[in-house]
């Protein structure tokens, strides 16, 4: 029987979403890592505006994920010291990554002698139990999507489903059994003009950094079916400029990364399309340098028209201009 246009074929759950290698900043020294994107059975909140993660999600079991962790690791080498194991989730969710799999990646990778592990969670399932379950292992940073501080934003905007003195609670239990917290933070959720975003992320950098080592800058892009999407598709929102994110990192002291995922292109943060590629390859140099002057001789014919844009978004009330 032939198969329908319209059935999904089944993904081999033995199998990473995808797996690369990188380097990043350990102790203020450049090493090499890698990161893993996991196939779970998704993310239990899926509800946030900017997220289509959930798409990716599969009925895969405690084997499974282990088969996964072990394929991935075949991409790595004796001079990765760091991983990062992601799962468009949460990695503390026991419905979406079983104990019995947890445990089993956490003696692996502290056998293989792994400097630190970075992992990502929703603030609830953050408790001392499973801290120490890491933590007994190895060294672990425990990465929050807070995404702003501001809880207006974040629960009627964003639609987190969780406010900001859970983050708070998350990252004292974290720090309590010494560990690490980096905090996520979203370059220009929906109905945010230009500027408003930047002035956003700024503050929301100078809270989360109380009780954070470490901040992630994620810049928005049009993830499919998702809100977000539909408003770009209505011509209702347009992505980051990359203007913007340069200013947004000059402006946080905490020590910050941010990957330009997808710049350049029409669904990613973007400029003017001649400038992107320097100004992308720019924000990734300063995860490894946090040296903002790195900024301070980039230049183009747009970044007039975006300090435009910003002035005259202020009076249309985050309908985006261009």
């Amino acid at each position: 029987m032939a198969r329908s246009s319209n059935e999904k074929t089944q993904p081999d759950l033995t199998w990473p979403v995808t797996v690369w290698r990188s380097h990043d900043l350990l102790d203020g020294h450049k090493v090499a890592s890698l990161t893993m994107i996991l196939r779970t059975v998704g993310c239990r909140w899926n509800r946030c505006t900017m997220c289509g993660y959930a798409s990716e999600g599969a009925p895969a079991t405690a084997d499974d994920l282990v088969a996964q962790f072990e394929r991935a690791m075949q991409r790595s080498s004796s001079e990765v010291q760091m991983v990062k194991i992601y799962t468009s989730g949460s990695f503390l969710d026991p419905l979406e990554m079983p104990e019995k799999a947890r445990d089993e990646i956490l003696q692996r990778l502290e056998a293989l002698g792994i400097k630190r592990l970075v992992i990502e969670s929703r603030p609830e399932y953050i408790t001392s139990e499973r801290v120490e379950m890491c933590l007994s292992r190895l060294e672990t940073e425990f990465a929050v999507g807070l995404e702003t501080s501001n809880d207006l934003i974040r629960q009627h905007i964003i639609r987190k489903g969780v406010c900001f003195a859970d983050f708070v609670a998350a990252s004292e239990v974290v720090h309590g059994q010494g560990g690490r917290v980096k905090a996520y933070l979203l370059l220009k959720p929906p109905f945010l003009s230009e500027g408003q975003a930047i002035r956003d992320a700024v503050s929301s950098a100078k809270a989360a950094g109380k009780h954070a080592d470490i901040i992630s800058l994620n810049l928005c892009n049009i993830q499919r079916g998702t809100l977000v999407e539909r408003l770009w598709e209505r011509g209702e929102y347009r992505p980051p400029w990359l203007w913007s994110a340069g200013v947004v990192l000059k402006n946080i002291s905490s020590p910050v990364i941010c990957d330009p995922v997808g710049a350049g292109t029409r669904r990613g943060p973007h400029n003017c399309g001649e400038c992107d590629d320097a100004i992308a390859k720019a924000i990734r140099s300063h995860d490894l340098t946090q040296d903002v002057s790195i900024f301070d001789s980039l230049d183009c014919k747009c970044k007039v028209a975006w300090q435009k844009v910003m002035e005259l978004e202020e009076l249309t009330f985050g309908t985006p201009l261009v």
